[in-house]
């Protein structure tokens, strides 16, 4: 129910009723006032709590402006520079926001703080001031009329007329009083309508225009959200393929010798204990010492010539002959087979780890061409709609059968694969074990990471790598052809077999682009061995629409290197399309040659027509007319 009407009458009759009906909106107005000082104190500690807010968010923001990722490796793929950039791109997104939020802030009191107590004081104070001045002259009204009504009426005519107008004085202002009280309480009843709901409507336009501001930046945040998820997945998917490799890695090393020759550019490194003798006996000192083959050096010392010697009473020691002083330096090794790799090492014998020996295909070019198209042929008669296809492995066992009874020296080569023998999973992991052993890449493959990461026309990529794919000899093309549409037939599946273009990348890569030196940095690589899969995939149909102008596409000097490195990438399908890239360059240090087929020559020499060898680790070059081996370590190409 709401409050009674006062009207303007009651105010001469000024009832008990009229005082009760005008007790209500006085107790309103009281309420009315305590919600309006309550309002404005809440509005304070808002505006209070979005400052912090909006301090904190513009901390965080800086927080993410400034941090910089940093990746393994010397280069990254477009979908790590994506990520390593979301921190800004979120930084700014996140500034915009807090620019409008600053606007709500600056703009809060005088929307509504100012309004609210402007009401309260104007109007409901002035209300009040009215009830003041009501209350006064009620009662000066009504203490004259008592005193007026106990006046004698034998008093003198002129005195009764003289207190008779001073009591209608007193009458009329109180009943201005009352008339201007009860106008003013019910105008103010009227006005908070308007007034008071005023200020907090154009707060929460302010608020909603925040919100709003939020959403367009989301709707237009939006191509850049699914951009980045679509990164972000194809960055895990490669952690995923990577880690697998790594693990395997570390597990090999695991199982491994511990003491073997560690991959780096020193012939042999280790810790030794050096023995150092003093008056009353001898001290050994532990010390990281590297030797040079080439420049016969050992760091930590001088240059020296191994000594072989039976004479010391301590396990795993050996000595060495220092050259300049003449003297001889007892060294500890850490075990046995440690000392072995230091006296190896130090003879001029290589140190040979079981780990090193990549196996190299000698598979028959033509069993090899007719596994891969009977795999291929089985598993797209069979439905490329199986979930998980490539990516789920067969049982070992049942794919080294497979292997063994294709390629048997007394197989056919062109032996039929039985559909009732070998189920998909087989024949999926049968072809990516054949596609693993016949293709392997070797250090090229750091030109071709600088390639990619360094080239943002994604156009230009696609036709560098179909330009030099063109190139390749016939057999090695008509291979990766034969794959790479195949590829293409699993992805246009991909909403049954989840097998996209990204997910074959992830599992192709690493199995096309094996590389020969297995490190850690060489599996950081594995994600743009992928990106290669992915773009020979995209692009496989434009490839072979432009087969006839291939040659007319503009290669700039970085295309010549992924070609060496695609040339190499499918050399290994036979040992007769081994293509050979010339190049010049020098020696870093020198090397005394112990084989005919060697070089002998200095630092500094510079080698012409300079190629991958057959023998791992070293390459074919040319000096002073001479052609031979030389340490793959030992050169920097010009």
């Amino acid at each position: 129910m709401g409050l009674p009407t006062l009207e303007f009458s009651d105010s001469f009759v000024d009832s008990p009723d009229f005082r009760e009906r005008l007790k209500c909106h006085e107790i309103e107005l009281d309420r009315t006032n305590t919600f309006i000082k309550e309002l404005i104190k809440d509005g304070h500690q808002l505006i209070c709590a979005l400052k912090n807010l909006s301090a904190a968010v513009q901390k965080f923001s800086q927080s993410l402006q400034e941090f910089q990722f940093e990746c393994i490796g010397d280069a990254e793929t477009d979908d790590e520079v994506n990520i390593a950039q979301s921190f800004k791109e979120f930084s700014q997104l996140l500034n915009t926001m807090e620019e409008e939020r600053r606007r709500l802030i600056q703009n809060a009191d005088d929307v509504l703080i100012t309004p609210l107590e402007r009401f309260r004081k104007e109007q409901i104070g002035a209300a009040k001031e009215g009830k003041k001045k009501f209350d006064k002259e009620a009662e000066k009204y009504y203490s004259s009329l008592e005193k007026h009504l106990n006046l004698s009426s034998r008093k003198k005519e002129s005195a009764l007329q003289e207190t008779d107008a001073q009591i209608d004085k007193e009458r009329q202002l109180f009943h201005d009083a009352s008339l201007e009280y009860v106008f003013k309480i019910q105008e103010v009843q009227e006005k908070k309508k308007f007034e008071f709901v005023e200020p907090l409507l154009a707060f929460l336009q302010g608020l909603f225009t925040f919100y709003h501001e939020g959403y367009e930046l989301a709707h237009e945040f939006e191509p850049y959200k699914q951009q980045l998820q679509f990164n972000l997945q194809n960055t895990r998917n490669n952690f995923l393929s990577t880690k697998q490799e790594v693990e395997k890695l570390m597990n090999r090393v695991r199982s491994a010798d511990q003491d073997q020759k560690p991959p780096g550019q020193w012939t042999m490194e280790s810790y030794l204990y050096v023995q150092e003798k003093r008056p009353l006996g001898c001290a050994w000192t532990r010390h990281y010492c590297t030797y040079e083959k080439g420049s016969n050096t050992f760091s930590i010392l001088k240059s020296c010539i191994r000594r072989k010697t039976d004479s010391i009473d301590k396990r795993f020691c050996f000595d060495i002959e220092v050259v300049e002083r003449h003297g001889i330096i007892t060294l500890q090794a850490l075990s046995e087979s440690n000392r072995r790799l230091w006296l190896e090492a130090m003879d001029g014998k290589e140190p040979v780890s079981p780990e090193a020996n990549f196996f190299q295909s000698e598979l028959n070019v033509l069993t090899g061409f007719n596994f891969v198209r009977k795999c291929i042929q089985l598993v797209e008669v069979r439905g490329l709609n199986t979930m998980g296809l490539y990516r789920v492995g067969g049982i070992n066992s049942k794919v080294q059968k497979l292997m063994t009874t294709v390629f048997s020296p007394k197989a056919a080569s062109d032996m039929d694969l039985d559909p009732d023998t070998w189920d998909n999973k087989t024949i999926t992991s049968g072809l990516k074990n054949y596609l693993r052993l016949v293709f392997c890449v070797d250090g090229v493959l750091i030109y071709l990471v600088c390639f990619l990461s360094e080239s943002d026309d994604q156009n230009y990529r696609v036709c560098a790598v179909h330009t030099l794919v063109h190139k390749l000899p016939d057999k090695n093309k008509e291979m990766l052809e034969i794959l790479i549409e195949h590829l293409l037939n699993v992805s246009t599946h991909s909403e049954s077999n989840m097998m996209t273009v990204s997910n074959l990348g992830v599992i192709f890569g690493p199995t096309l682009m094996r590389s020969q030196e297995e490190t850690v940095a060489a599996m950081m690589n594995i994600k743009f061995q992928n990106i290669v899969v992915e773009i020979l995939i995209e692009n496989f149909e434009k490839a072979s629409e432009s087969k006839d102008n291939a040659q007319h596409t503009p290669v700039r000097n970085d295309t010549f290197i992924l070609y060496l490195y695609m040339s190499i990438l499918t050399t290994h399908i036979g040992k007769s399309f081994l293509i050979l890239i010339h190049r010049d360059a020098k020696a870093i240090y020198s090397c005394e040659a112990e084989h005919s087929n060697e070089l002998s020559f200095p630092q500094g020499a510079h080698f012409s027509n300079v190629y991958p060898s057959v023998e791992p680790g070293w390459l074919q070059a040319t000096f002073e007319g001479k052609t031979g081996l030389v340490p793959e370590n030992y050169v920097v190409f010009l």
